[in-house]
């Protein structure tokens, strides 16, 4: 048992010891202790780390269709879990003195089926996680969300759930298509299955509603909306990742000449998501769900950098749009995590998240609001910058120009979003729930501060993460090139 192993499987332990707790704050205390312990795992395992597939385990599972117990992490995953395993951890100081033990139980399953996923080496094991992160925030939304909850949670489920079982079939058609079939990824990246764009398509539409993209993303804004904080921050910053990782990690080295061959129709599918999102987020009244279309707005650019990375173009521009691509999962992670745990602490104090009704907030609420929205806009010195700056350079570079200025409209239209919220809702006249809302506490500042602040050193000094991103972003480039 290496010690991935332990980080994936730790918080799920800890979910069924919490049923043997007796009632009381004491199940809070233990979700805190246990996200400590796992993100102290996991800053070890990134010093450790020496390239390639670290900390891999392969164990048999089901030999008789070629699917294992197969984890390992690389400069794609491991970035990823470590930015999980801080969520999860603020989430659980954010949520401390209202937690029960069943919330604390759903949230910690939730991060072992996180982490399993960006470790999965094999399809059906990746699968396995995909399809049961749908279970645990269906539960997480209909148990503690408020709003018509029940409606969301369910809206979530199904289409999710479709999702899921499109994905399923793009499997099966790479196991069929591979000689020998198996569900490997190692494998399958080594020796492509014989598979076409309907298996691409099966995959991408899976993958897509996941992420989400347009048009498939109409169930994020009311699942965001109604969830709790701690609920939308994971939502948001872990769960709509596995869309964009399953892009990166299996479509690209997997399908590689399916993702040449329609590399166009991708960006463009970015670009529309770049735009659409943009311009209803700045519609809306609402800021939770204003911020959940941001989301779309965001991941727009993830897939826009992916898609270019299929054209035929300077291998450094197509690696330099991957690299953004993933740098983006990050800074995305980190700052809309930030913006959630900050509209929940606006519905604990008023129970609403309309604009209008706010204004002249106080001065620490509205300071980390400020950071977390110009980071979320791309201003330099935080981790938007960076990646939208790489991505932008790459895509651009790779030939498409018009989609790249396409995607700069997007910025300004963010920027235009963001400064009319902190100009309506955060400065100004007070409104008339001003009154009801106090400054942050120390525990919601505890679990607000750590995202901003990791923000600020990427922004400023993000070369200990390039170094990892980067020799996993050309080796995805070198497999789609084949």
């Amino acid at each position: 048992m290496s010690v991935l192993d332990i980080v994936i499987f730790l918080p799920l332990v800890a979910a069924a010891l919490l049923a043997v707790l007796p009632r009381g704050k004491a199940a809070g205390w233990v979700w805190v202790g246990v996200c400590s312990l796992e993100l102290a795992l996991v800053v070890a395992m990134w010093t450790g780390y020496e390239g390639g597939i670290g900390y891999e385990t392969r164990l048999r599972w089901m030999p008789s269709v070629g699917a294992g117990y197969h984890v390992g992490v690389d400069g794609l995953s491991l970035p990823l879990i470590a930015m999980t395993a801080l969520l999860f951890l603020v989430c659980a100081v954010y949520s401390l003195g209202e937690t029960s033990r069943a919330y604390a139980a759903l949230f910690l399953f939730l991060q072992t089926v996180s982490i399993g996923l960006f470790a999965a080496l094999d399809l059906l094991l990746f699968f396995v996680f995909f399809d049961l992160s749908i279970v645990g925030m269906y539960f997480v939304i209909v148990g503690w969300g408020h709003g018509d909850r029940a409606r969301s949670a369910l809206k979530f489920f199904l289409y999710t759930f479709l999702g899921s079982l499109a994905l399923l079939l793009g499997f099966i058609g790479l196991y069929l298509g591979a000689e020998p079939h198996t569900f490997d990824l190692v494998d399958l990246t080594t020796n492509p299955a014989k598979a076409g764009p309907l298996v691409l398509l099966a995959i991408g539409v899976g993958l897509a509603i996941k992420t989400p993209t347009v048009p498939v993303h109409t169930w994020l804004p009311p699942a965001h909306t109604d969830a709790p904080a701690a609920g939308s921050a994971i939502l948001a910053g872990v769960l709509l990742k596995m869309g964009t990782y399953g892009f990166a990690r299996i479509a690209m080295p997997m399908l590689p000449q399916a993702w040449r061959e329609y590399a166009w129709v991708i960006i463009v599918i970015g670009v529309a998501g770049v735009l659409y999102g943009a311009l209803v987020a700045l519609a809306q009244e609402n800021l939770k769900r204003l911020i959940a279309y941001t989301s779309v707005n965001h991941m727009g650019y993830i897939v826009l950098a992916l898609g270019a990375a299929g054209l035929s173009a300077p291998t450094q521009a197509r690696e330099l749009a991957v690299s953004g691509a993933v740098t983006q999962m990050v800074s995305h992670g980190l700052l809309t995590g930030a913006l959630f745990l900050i509209t929940g602490i606006l519905w604990d104090r008023a129970q609403s998240y309309e604009i209008s009704k706010y204004g002249g907030m106080p001065p620490v609420l509205t300071g980390l609001m400020a950071v977390a929205a110009f980071g979320s806009l791309g201003i330099p010195g935080l981790s938007g910058f960076v990646a939208e700056f790489q991505i932008f350079t790459g895509v651009i570079g790779a030939g498409a120009v018009i989609s790249g200025a396409l995607g700069i409209v997007g910025i300004l239209i963010t920027a235009a979003l963001f400064l009319r919220v902190l100009q309506r809702a955060f400065l100004g006249r007070p409104g008339e729930l001003t009154s009801q809302v106090t400054d942050v506490c120390p525990r919601e500042l505890a679990a607000i501060a750590p995202l901003l602040i990791l923000s600020l050193i990427i922004g400023i000094a993000p070369r200990w993460l390039l170094d990892l991103i980067e020799p996993a972003s050309a080796a995805i480039v070198n497999l789609v090139s084949r």
